[in-house]
């Protein structure tokens, strides 16, 4: 893995973060406050694993450690995931190579940009993990043009869905779509499904 006191550029296409917006940041301070929780990336690996989807995009690789948890779930299972930063993608794509994960497509740029070219090469949308930007109206953009793919086994994943007022009330107009039939509310990410024969559904579950 690469060292922790290593300085990067982050160049944030996104709300930014909660604990600091300098520019310049080390390893160490992105691995602490960007990673996810080893329980929850324990959850992604869970997810990939039961739901065997064919394809997972990733919104916001970060170093990479949730697509790498998901890339070890399902050897056959392709990762795609988009970073904007280019200096945080590198060490992303440094990691993956250390851990021999060759089942993880690195992209980097603009969601808004990158999204929609790789909806446009996927006949389907599997399962998406929605970790960048925490923008209200971005979110719900990049959630609308997924769902255009979505099918009834279809998983998406949205993170920190309290990490602002803004993203307490995407979560809120993701559950009332009228596509989505059941949510989990883990009180740090949220899990939606469309099936249809279900009824309708929220549920909160501590964990």
């Amino acid at each position: 893995m690469s060292s922790s006191g290593q300085i990067v550029n982050c160049n944030d296409l996104g709300a930014g973060s909660l604990h600091s917006n300098n520019a310049a940041k080390t390893i160490k301070s992105l691995a602490k406050h960007s990673a996810k929780p080893t329980k929850y990336a324990r959850l992604l690996f869970r997810l990939v694993n039961h739901f065997q989807p064919d394809h997972v995009i990733e919104l916001g690789t970060s170093l990479g450690i949730s697509s790498a948890y998901m890339a070890s779930a399902r050897s056959q299972t392709d990762v795609i995931t988009i970073e904007g930063c280019p200096e945080i993608a590198a060490i992303a794509m440094k990691n993956n190579k250390e851990l021999e994960l060759k089942n993880i497509d690195q992209l980097v740029g603009n969601f808004d940009e990158v999204l929609p070219a790789i909806l446009n090469k996927l006949e389907k949308v599997d399962f998406v993990f929605f970790d960048g930007n925490h923008r209200k109206k971005p979110t719900l953009r990049y959630f609308q043009w997924c769902t255009q793919k979505a099918h009834e086994n279809s998983v998406f994943i949205m993170d920190d869905i309290y990490w602002s007022e803004e993203m307490k009330e995407a979560w809120e107009e993701i559950k009332n779509d009228n596509r989505v039939t059941v949510t989990i509310d883990l009180f740090f990410m949220g899990i939606v499904f469309f099936r249809k024969e279900q009824v309708k559904q929220h549920f909160m579950i501590k964990f």
